[in-house]
């Protein structure tokens, strides 16, 4: 815990204590070290993880030597790594606007093995449509059926429609605080069509990231584009970028509609792999503004957000 010296906490002690060593020729120096004993607590706290090699792939062995977790930049012990089991609440963000129209067939044959490896290990998803306006097309659910014959298979572009990718992550990520989702995964697939969202990517940002989401996008480069001189686009990209890797995630580009399938299935095994890390956090009356988690291992990667919200269970639909 650390204090200033004008606020130290009750029951702390402050002692200086001084030593000499003797060094050669007789020359003696004296050396002050100041010994602070503060009675403070920690408690744990928890950071779902993806530990994955250089070509992505979940690493397994994995203990708490291979990783730092820092808050507001000062290393915290970490207590221990294991299997993360709570289920998984994913947003599943689908770009249907116009410049995805070719997209469409290649998205609904990529997304329906990706909802059936997560659901059938009891993680939910609810598909939100991204052309014309955010729309929810079918809530959060574990039913394969479901999500598949009421969304994922009931996919079609809107003509004449652009993106609204910003306004659906910010509706998402309320949606994520309302509910206080203990575990929540935003993932959005999109095109490089127009955006027409009036949103700041600052932001946007914000939202995610006080939602506790882990963000992961990808990026069709094949197709329509939008200008990059558009204000709308120039936000997205932002977005994009910063949303992704400040939140946990990554921003895949995919520049081939051929090569959906193998990204979608990637980024299945990433979840399906992640971790719970716990650590010791000291107690504070200012929450760290910061938690950041790395690997200290050789040709491993390490991300994830810290569990920022009560858990509280919602009902699914």
């Amino acid at each position: 815990m650390t204090f200033s010296p004008r606020l130290r906490p009750a029951g702390s002690t402050v002692r200086i204590v001084r030593s000499t060593a003797t060094l050669g020729f007789g020359l003696a120096l004296a050396v002050a070290t100041a010994v602070v004993s503060v009675g403070a607590q920690s408690q744990p706290r928890k950071i779902y993880t993806s530990l994955v090699d250089k070509k992505g792939a979940p690493v397994t062995d994995v203990t708490p030597a291979d990783l730092v977790v820092r808050e507001d930049g000062v290393a915290r012990e970490i207590l221990s790594v294991t299997p993360a089991t709570d289920p998984m609440r994913i947003a599943l963000l689908v770009d249907n606007s116009q410049a995805a129209t070719s997209s469409i067939q290649f998205l609904r044959e990529a997304l329906n093995p990706f909802a059936t490896r997560l659901t059938s290990a009891g993680h939910s998803i609810a598909l939100i449509t991204l052309g014309d306006r955010p729309t929810l097309q079918v809530d959060a659910t574990t039913d394969i059926a479901r999500l598949k014959n009421r969304g994922i298979n009931r996919l079609f572009a809107q003509p004449g429609s652009g993106m609204y990718l910003l306004e659906a992550l910010i509706e998402t990520s309320k949606g994520f605080v309302k509910n206080e989702t203990p575990r929540p995964v935003i993932v959005a697939v999109v095109t490089e069509g127009k955006e027409f969202s009036n949103a700041s990517s600052d932001n946007v940002i914000k939202a995610i990231h006080d939602s506790g989401a882990q963000f992961y996008a990808l990026v069709l480069t094949e197709g329509e584009r939008a200008s990059e001189q558009d204000d709308e686009v120039r936000q997205r990209n932002v977005v994009l970028d910063r949303g992704t890797s400040e939140n946990g995630g990554t921003r895949e580009i995919v520049i081939t509609h051929l090569a959906l399938k193998e990204r979608f299935d990637i980024l299945a095994s990433e979840l399906l792999g992640q971790v719970a890390v716990t650590y010791a956090s000291p107690q504070r009356l200012v929450p760290a503004e910061k938690i950041t988690i790395a690997a200290t291992r050789d040709g491993l990667t390490a991300r994830g957000v810290p569990v920022r919200v009560a858990a509280k269970p919602v009902p699914e639909r």
